[in-house]
This record gives C-alpha cells, sequence and structure tokens, in this order.
C-alpha cells in the first residue's frame, strides 16, 4: 500500500462499488422490500451512559491495513453473542473485504445472534451503499467525514432519516468535526488513528470533545485497549467506546468487555 492508506482504500472502494453497481443496480436495491425493514434503536441505546457508566460498541474485526490478520477465522455469530452476554450496547461489523477481510455476510450472522443493534463499518462513498446497508439488515451506517464532500455528507445523513437507519459519524479533527455539525449529524465518532498514516493516539478525542455541541453525543474510537484508557475518556465526559482488536484478540472475550464494563475482570 501507498503512504496514504485513506486513498489507497477509497479508491479501491470505488472499483468495488462499480462493480456490485453492475451486479445489482441501485433501483432494484431501492425496490428491495428490506430496505425499509424494522430497525433496532442504535442512537437510543448510546445516548446515555449504562448501568455501568459506559457503552461499548464492540466490533467484529478480523484484519486490518496497519495490523494484518488479526483473527481471520472468527464466527461473527459466535462473538456478538459473547459482546451481547459480556454487556456491550451495540455491535460494529466491517464489511470491506479488501483491506479487513469482512463481508455482509459477516453482519447478517452477527445481526442473527443477538437482539442488540448492529452498525455496517465500512468507507462510505456513495448511496448505493446506503441502500446495501438496509438491504443486509444493519441499523446503522458509518459515514467519514474526511471522505465525502459536505453536499454528499447532508444527503447521506437525510437518506438514512428516510430508511431509518442511524448513522455514526466520524472525525478527526477540528475541521471534520465543524462540517459534521453543519451537516446535522448528532452521534459523532472520534477516530484516535489517522486514517491517512494509521499512527494512533487515545488523546485525539480527550482533546476535542469539549468542543461538541450539548445535543451531540461522542464515542472513542481506535486505540482503547483497557479500563484504563476508558477512565481517562470518561473524566472529560466521554462515556461511548467502539473497541475492536482488544476484543477479538482476548482469550476470553465475554470477561474481557465485563472488565472493560465494571471496571474488573
Amino acid at each position: 500500500m501507498g503512504k496514504d492508506f485513506l486513498k489507497v482504500i477509497v479508491d479501491h472502494k470505488k472499483e468495488e462499488v462499480a462493480a456490485s453497481k453492475r451486479r445489482v443496480p441501485e433501483k432494484t436495491l431501492r425496490d428491495d422490500e428490506r430496505v425499509r425493514q424494522q430497525r433496532r434503536p442504535f442512537i437510543k441505546n448510546l445516548e446515555h451512559p449504562g448501568p455501568a457508566g459506559i457503552n461499548i460498541i464492540a466490533e467484529v474485526k478480523r484484519a486490518s491495513p496497519s495490523k494484518g490478520d488479526i483473527r481471520p477465522d472468527l464466527d461473527p455469530a459466535v462473538y456478538a453473542a459473547a459482546y451481547d452476554k459480556g454487556g456491550a450496547a451495540a455491535i460494529s461489523v466491517l464489511t470491506d473485504q479488501n483491506f479487513f477481510k469482512g463481508s455482509s455476510h459477516d453482519l447478517i450472522k452477527a445481526r442473527a445472534a443477538t437482539d442488540l443493534p448492529v452498525l455496517r463499518k465500512d468507507f462510505m462513498i456513495t448511496s448505493y451503499q446506503i441502500y446495501e446497508a438496509a438491504v443486509m439488515g444493519a441499523d446503522a451506517v458509518l459515514l467519514i467525514v474526511r471522505i465525502l464532500s459536505k453536499e454528499q455528507l447532508r444527503d447521506y445523513l437525510l437518506l438514512c432519516d428516510e430508511l431509518r437507519l442511524d448513522a455514526l459519524v466520524e472525525v478527526h479533527s477540528e475541521d471534520d468535526l465543524a462540517s459534521a455539525s453543519l451537516a446535522g449529524a448528532r452521534l459523532i465518532g472520534i477516530n484516535n488513528r489517522n486514517l491517512s498514516s494509521f499512527k494512533t493516539d487515545i488523546k485525539t478525542a480527550m482533546h476535542m470533545v469539549s468542543q461538541f455541541e450539548p445535543h451531540q453525543i461522542p464515542v472513542a474510537a481506535s486505540g482503547i485497549s483497557g479500563r484504563a484508557d476508558i477512565e481517562k475518556n470518561l473524566e472529560v465526559g466521554i462515556y461511548n467506546f467502539l473497541i475492536g482488536e482488544s476484543l477479538v484478540r482476548a482469550d476470553n472475550t465475554v470477561a474481557f468487555i465485563q472488565s472493560l464494563v465494571k471496571g474488573k475482570g
């Protein structure tokens, strides 16, 4: 891969979406009866701290461009059930195949194994992918500010509303946050990882949260590996956390997520 990871991923995603459109036209997706099926409440589960004072969006993650294989042979259903049992508030499933070894099948299997709401985590660059997410049964989608124009972000948030999909809008900088706010984003994920270099600094979210508007809900993502990281974020008012790699690597998934939620293992 080149130096700018994000550009490489997005360039490949454009080709991938074009191929998908040739196989299944967007009109076909729009007309699919599953597009407007019943959703599980994603944002609602994150509006307030959970019983133990925090909420965890637990991620099904096989691999990443920076770390390579993490657990490529994982069973999404097994992990989703374990996340639910451990006390997660929601589940995130990576569906990018080329760089993260995920798929729509991972999301479908994970959602079938739990009653928790499920986020489709991918590099969404077209409305086509939002319709795809609706058809595959996602309850929410990830929208990354850095890869969308202001117009796209606004339009995709409106489309999500139309399809009854919640949206987690991802930011990494103050400019990203300004764009998210302008578009009307409510649930905002602060990615501690720079997606161009894949360098991570867990202080990013803690520094940015003070600039949030009162109605906006922050989620700290990337680099959260233990209870100590969570407690540092709690001090600045962040109580939602998207956690993937450390959960997938854990020897005992249920016990580890309980240690994150309750502060003891």
